[in-house]
């Protein structure tokens, strides 16, 4: 059974990367420990927990601050995905199963048809599945934590619109590239298309970010 500070962080972080807790927000202990009828303790916890995957900040004699992200911060967010992404994705080119590849190739070419018609929802789950089945087939437990450690952090900024939806298309091509070149068992052309969409990420999430004045 979960314990009471892990059920505490789950719902505080969903708050945070929904959005119902803005950027900048005060978060107050006892108000919390109020709410949800715990102790400061589990409090205290969730929040040291939260400061550590850098959604929220302590600022001496003020309080816990719902953080603002910068650029630093994409950068650094990007630049960790690359390097597990591209390392994950050469061992998925080998080990994936072609049925399974096929599947996530289907759905990916699903979900842009759904966005094209307004329902962007399939984009965001594809997405987060393919990235997330390629680290997952690697058995590396160190390297699928190293992922889990940022994924809160990467959802939140797609919720604050740094993830344009005018993106999607591009998005999806550089996702089939990876796909098709996992199908062929070409190794070099898989990290090479992964580590390039990283790249774009990267770029596009600070552009996206900048036009609607979330990037400090």
């Amino acid at each position: 059974m979960e314990s009471i500070a892990g059920q505490l962080y789950g719902i505080l972080c969903e708050r945070i990367t929904t959005g119902v807790y803005a950027p900048g927000s005060r978060l107050d202990p006892q108000s919390i420990a109020k709410e949800f009828g715990v102790s400061r303790t589990p409090v205290r916890d969730t929040l040291a927990r939260l400061e550590h995957d850098r959604l929220v900040e302590t600022r001496p004699r003020s309080g816990t601050f719902v953080t603002r992200p910068t650029r630093h911060d994409v950068h650094e967010v990007c630049q960790l995905r690359k390097g597990l992404e591209w390392l994950a994705t050469g061992v998925a080119a080998e080990a994936m199963p072609l049925e399974r590849i096929a599947d996530l190739r289907a759905e990916a070419v699903a979900a842009l048809d759904s966005a094209e018609h307004g329902d962007f929802e399939p984009f965001f789950i594809s997405d987060t599945r393919i990235h997330g089945e390629i680290v997952a087939v690697t058995g590396n437990s160190r390297l699928i934590s190293a992922r889990e450690s940022v994924e809160p952090f990467v959802y939140w900024l797609r919720v604050l619109g740094a993830t344009g939806r005018h993106r999607l298309a591009g998005s999806t091509r550089r996702h089939l590239e990876i796909l098709d070149a996992m199908a062929r068992r070409d190794v070099g052309a898989a990290q090479e298309a992964a580590a390039l969409h990283l790249v774009e990420v990267e770029e596009w999430t600070l552009a996206d970010m900048a036009s609607h004045a979330i990037v400090t």
